[in-house]
């Protein structure tokens, strides 16, 4: 199925859609901008790199990553402040549209939750329409790891996450939108998974989409 009226059809008539964050939503990877202000951004953006391309499982990933930078409680609270991720162009945009028509939203991440909240809230998301990894700390506020049971922790999380929207709430048609190799995966279980490369281009999304777009105003002229 690569007709472009086709897979326009399914973009419009969708009744769901879920969108990557990291490098989709926003313009960075939230997990190299929290390395960055703890001043260990070299060692986990070379990891990151190589979980986006699929060199990694993203489970061996996290870990490391989370390893090399032990954010503590008040280090999430304190770049939250001063260094708020930035949306992508057009996405605020894509995404009011979207919710004009009554289409749900929903935001799935191999991310954490603690940075993606204020997100969400942004863009008029609801908390209960977000799907990412939840940071553990001890009660002294240092860092205790992550909540492995999470299904975005693993590869394949995200179309685990998909199958379960659409069961328990009956969605019919369910686009997928995101830019790394975790999103790839879902291709099986979407009607539609349209690659995004406008904050970096990862050539094997590119090469594995049937739909690919760098500007999120190509999806809103088309609804």
């Amino acid at each position: 199925m690569s007709n472009p009226n086709e897979l326009r059809s399914i973009w419009r008539n969708a009744d769901a859609i879920t969108f990557d964050v990291d490098s989709t939503v926003i313009q960075e990877e939230g997990i190299d901008e929290l390395a960055k202000f703890c001043e260990k951004e070299n060692d986990v953006i070379a990891l990151t790199n190589r979980a986006m391309q699929g060199d990694l499982t993203y489970r061996q990933s996290l870990v490391e990553r989370l390893n090399i930078i032990k954010p503590s409680f008040m280090q999430i609270k304190q770049f939250l402040t001063s260094r708020p991720l930035k949306l992508s162009p057009g996405i605020k945009t894509l995404i009011t549209a979207l919710q004009i028509r009554e289409k749900q939203v929903f935001l799935i991440s191999g991310g954490f939750r603690s940075l993606i909240a204020p997100i969400a809230t942004c863009l008029n998301i609801p908390l209960e329409n977000v799907f990412a990894n939840r940071l553990k700390f001890y009660y002294t506020g240092e860092y205790a790891g992550f909540d492995e049971d999470q299904p975005t922790a693993i590869n394949g999380g995200k179309a685990k996450i998909i199958e379960q929207l659409k069961n328990e709430k009956g969605f019919t048609t369910v686009v997928h939108i995101g830019d790394g190799a975790t999103d790839l995966e879902t291709i099986s279980v979407v009607d539609l998974f349209i690659g995004y490369g406008g904050n970096v281009i990862r050539e094997s999304v590119k090469q594995q989409s049937l739909w690919y777009i760098t500007d999120f105003n190509e999806l809103v002229n088309i609804l």
